[in-house]
């Protein structure tokens, strides 16, 4: 009897010590945040008007001139670059765009230097190229525009000779 006995306390021992005793893991945590990337540019004033120039005639916006400063902004969330490029003038006989003026060819430049005092003109193209590089989200860049028209033209309508800001990350 003492054999049974003992025989089933060891088997209610050893039950309880495979069945009794579970212990939970624990764990930590990582603090994760993400944040979509924004990139986008406003124009403002976002209009120039030239008005009416004699052939070989050049017209600015900036102090001296029309006084029509244009400011960039990045209303995006990261740090971008700016581009700009002009068109080929459009409205009945089109005026090219072109380093120099000459017959239906016009040249349009961007300052963003001294622009003001003594200006630093660029030419543009039709080909975007850089305005600004590492503008901060909410960050600006003023410009000036210059248009030099052609020293003849086939007809004299109003052009359209738009100016176009792209933003891109940097």
């Amino acid at each position: 009897m003492r054999k049974i006995l003992s025989l089933f306390t060891m088997s209610l021992l050893i039950t309880f010590s495979f069945g009794v005793v579970t212990q939970a893991a624990t764990e930590g945590t990582v603090t994760a945040t993400v944040t979509a990337q924004n990139v986008a540019v406003t124009v403002s004033d976002g209009s120039i008007t030239y008005g009416t120039l004699a052939l070989s005639g050049t017209a600015n916006t900036n102090a001296g001139g029309l006084n029509d400063s244009q400011t960039a902004t990045n209303t995006g969330n990261v740090s971008s670059d700016l581009d700009i490029k002009s068109q080929n003038g459009t409205g009945g006989t089109a005026w090219t765009l072109a380093g120099s003026i000459g017959a239906d060819q016009y040249r349009h430049d961007f300052c963003i230097t001294d622009c003001d005092g003594t200006p630093t003109w660029v030419a543009m193209t039709t080909v975007y190229q850089t305005l600004a590089s590492g503008v901060a989200g909410s960050g600006t860049q003023v410009f000036d525009t210059r248009i030099s028209i052609p020293s003849s033209s086939t007809d004299y309508v109003q052009k359209s000779v738009d100016v176009f800001v792209q933003i891109s990350a940097a």
